[in-house]
C-alpha cells in the first residue's frame, strides 16, 4: 500500500514537473516570438490614438511603409470622425516631429486670427464655464496645410493613401462610437447640438440627437475630403472647397476670407530642450504649453521624489508640492503667447532650471498662499482636443495634438464642405488684453518626445482637455519617471487639478484622506463636475514598445 501511495506521488509529481516546463517552453517560445517582449508589448512599431479604430488604422499605415507622420495623420483623419467634438479640418495641430537620426522640430498649424476680426472681441469672453459659440469666434483653420507641410518632410506614402481608411467610413458610415454616443447624450451637449447647425449631422430625422445603435456618417465630409486627397490641400486654402467653406462661414456671421487662407502658413521651430533625469524632453515652443509642463516638471524634479514618496504622510507632501508648482505655473500664463505679436515676452525663463530652483525656495511644507503670492490672476478654463503618439520601426517618433478648440469648436457647421470650424479665438480670452491679425493663441497643447542619452529609451507623450493638459502629463510623467508607476498606472491614477482661480479639483476616487490633509494645509477645494484629462503614449525600452491609450476616453493602442 505504502509503495503504491509513493509511485502515485512520484507520478504526480512527473506529471506537475512536466507541466511546469511546457509551460516555462511556452513562455520562452512566446518570449522568442516577440522579440523578447511580453505579449501587451511591440517589438516594431506602435500607435496611440483616442479609439481603437483610429490606433489600428495608423498601425496599418505603418505596416504598409508608412513613417510615422504617416502613421499620425491617417490617425487624426479618422479620429476627425470618432471624435469630431475634439478636432477636425476645421481646426489646428502641432506637431512635435524626431527623425531617425534623432534631429527634432516642431511645425504648428493651430489657427490664427482672421484680418478681419470684431473689434470688441475680449468683451464677449465669457467669466465663467459655458459654450463660446458662433461665428465671430472662429480662427483660420490649419489643419491640413499643417500635415501637408509633415509629409512632404516626412511622409513616405503617397498622400492621398492616407485618407483612403477614413473616406470610407465617412462615406459607407459606422456605429456609433461609445464615447461620443454617451457624450451626445448629455445634457449640455445634446442641447447644444440640437439648437445649432450641427444637428445636420448629428441628429435624427425628428432633430433628436443621434445614439448608440445608430449609424454616423459623414456624406458631405467624404466628399471634401476625396477631393483634398487627389488634388492636395490647395484645395481647401486657394479652391472650391475653400470658397465653399467661407461662404458658408460668411452666411453664419462670420469675417473669414479667402485672403485669410491664401496667406496661411505654418510655424517650424526647433524644439525646446528639458534635462529630466536621462532623458532629454522636446517640446514646442510659446504659444504652445511646453514651457507651462517644462516649469512644473523642473520644480518637481528638485524634490527628488521616489516611491517612497507616496508611502503615509509623504503622500499628502508629495501632492501638497506638485499643487504649489501648478499654482505657480498659473502665475506664468500670460507668458505664452505668440512670440510675433503684442508685448515681446521671452518665455525661455520658464525652461531654465535656475528659475524652477528660485521658485522651489517659495514652497513651504506645510502651507499655502493666496492667488497673489503666484501672481495668478483668475480665467476659466477651456476643455478639448485630441492626441496622438506613434513610434516607427526606423525609431521616428511624432507627438500631435489636435484641436478645434472647446467641445464642438463653435458649433458652426459647413453644409458645403462638412466641416465643424473651430472657437479657437476664445483662447485669448483672459490670456491677452487685445488680438492681432495673424496671429496664433495661447495653448496648453504640449506635444512631447523624450530621449534618453543612450538613445535606448524614448517616451512619446502628449494630452487632450485643454487646460487640464498640463496636470495630465505633469502628472503621468512624473508617475512613471519619479514614483514608479507603469505608463498604464501613471496614466490612470486619479488626477488633481489646478484651475485657473488655483481652486483644487480631485478626480473621482483620489485617496479622500490625502485631500483632508490638504484641505488641513490651506488648500481650496472644489467639485468640478468635468474631467477631460487624456493622456496617449508610445514609449519604447530596450527592444520593446509600450503603447497606453487612455481608458477615459475609451480608447486603444495598436501596435505590430
Amino acid at each position: 500500500m505504502a509503495k503504491t501511495k509513493r509511485r502515485q506521488f512520484g507520478c504526480c509529481l512527473c506529471i506537475g514537473l512536466l507541466g511546469v516546463i511546457s509551460i516555462c517552453l511556452c513562455i520562452a517560445l512566446g518570449v522568442f516570438l516577440h522579440g523578447g517582449c511580453s505579449d501587451f508589448t511591440f517589438k516594431h512599431a506602435a500607435v496611440s490614438a483616442d479609439s481603437q479604430l483610429c490606433s489600428d488604422i495608423g498601425r496599418d499605415i505603418l505596416q504598409q511603409g508608412g513613417s510615422a507622420v504617416d502613421g499620425a495623420i491617417a490617425a487624426l483623419l479618422c479620429t476627425s470622425l470618432v471624435n469630431p467634438q475634439s478636432m477636425g479640418l476645421g481646426g489646428g495641430s502641432i506637431f512635435t516631429v524626431r527623425d531617425a537620426s534623432g534631429m527634432v522640430k516642431t511645425f504648428s498649424s493651430r489657427e490664427t486670427v482672421p484680418q478681419l476680426f470684431k473689434a470688441d472681441l475680449l468683451k464677449g469672453c465669457p467669466k465663467s464655464f459655458s459654450f463660446i459659440t458662433g461665428s465671430q469666434w472662429i480662427g483660420v483653420p490649419g489643419e491640413l496645410r499643417g500635415y501637408e507641410m509633415v509629409h512632404r518632410r516626412y511622409g513616405k506614402l503617397p498622400w492621398a493613401k492616407l485618407f483612403e481608411p477614413t473616406i470610407r467610413l465617412a462615406r459607407e458610415g459606422f456605429p456609433m462610437p461609445a464615447f461620443l454616443g454617451n457624450f451626445l447624450n448629455h445634457t449640455l451637449i445634446k442641447n447644444l447640438v440640437e439648437t445649432t447647425s450641427l444637428c445636420q449631422v448629428f441628429c435624427k430625422q425628428n432633430k433628436t440627437v443621434l445614439g448608440m445603435g445608430d449609424t454616423l456618417k459623414f456624406p458631405q465630409l467624404a466628399e471634401t475630403m476625396e477631393t483634398i486627397a487627389q488634388q492636395g490641400v490647395d484645395a481647401f486654402y486657394t479652391g472650391q472647397i475653400g470658397l465653399d467653406l467661407i461662404q458658408d462661414i460668411t452666411a453664419a456671421g462670420g469675417t473669414l476670407t479667402m485672403d485669410d487662407l491664401k496667406s496661411y502658413q505654418v510655424q517650424v521651430k526647433d524644439a525646446w530642450t528639458v534635462p529630466l533625469g536621462d532623458y532629454q524632453m522636446h517640446v514646442p515652443p510659446p504659444p504652445a504649453g511646453g514651457a507651462m509642463l517644462a516649469f512644473i516638471l523642473n520644480i518637481v524634479k528638485g524634490f527628488h521624489f521616489t516611491p517612497k514618496s507616496m508611502e503615509g504622510d509623504q503622500k499628502v507632501l508629495t501632492y501638497h508640492r506638485y499643487i504649489e508648482a501648478a499654482k505657480f505655473a498659473n502665475g506664468q500664463r500670460r507668458s505664452v503667447r505668440d512670440p510675433d505679436f503684442g508685448p515681446k515676452i521671452d518665455a525661455s525663463y520658464m525652461v531654465d532650471s535656475d528659475f524652477a530652483d528660485q521658485i522651489r525656495t517659495l514652497i513651504s511644507k506645510d502651507r499655502t498662499y493666496n492667488n497673489s503670492y503666484y501672481n495668478v490672476k483668475p480665467s476659466p478654463d477651456r476643455y478639448g482636443t485630441t492626441h496622438v503618439s506613434v513610434l516607427a520601426e526606423d525609431g521616428s517618433a511624432v507627438s500631435v495634438t489636435s484641436t478645434i478648440n472647446q467641445i464642438f469648436g463653435s458649433a458652426v457647421y459647413s453644409p458645403k464642405t462638412g466641416i465643424i470650424l473651430n472657437n479657437e479665438l476664445a483662447d485669448f480670452c483672459f490670456r491677452a488684453e487685445r488680438v492681432s491679425a495673424g496671429e496664433q493663441p495661447p495653448s496648453s497643447m504640449a506635444p512631447a518626445i523624450l530621449s534618453s542619452s543612450s538613445g535606448k529609451k524614448t517616451i512619446v507623450i502628449g494630452g487632450s482637455g485643454g487646460s487640464m493638459i498640463t496636470t495630465a502629463m505633469a502628472l503621468s510623467l512624473m508617475n512613471h519617471l519619479w514614483l514608479g508607476k507603469s505608463l498604464k498606472d501613471a496614466i490612470a491614477a486619479p488626477i488633481v487639478f489646478v484651475d485657473g482661480n488655483n481652486f483644487v479639483n480631485f478626480e473621482p476616487n483620489f485617496d479622500k484622506s490625502v485631500i483632508e490633509a490638504l484641505k488641513v494645509i490651506g488648500h481650496r477645494v472644489k467639485d468640478s463636475p468635468y474631467f477631460f484629462n487624456v493622456v496617449n503614449v508610445v514609449a519604447k525600452e530596450d527592444r520593446c514598445i509600450t503603447a497606453v491609450s487612455d481608458a477615459r476616453k475609451l480608447g486603444k493602442a495598436a501596435g505590430y
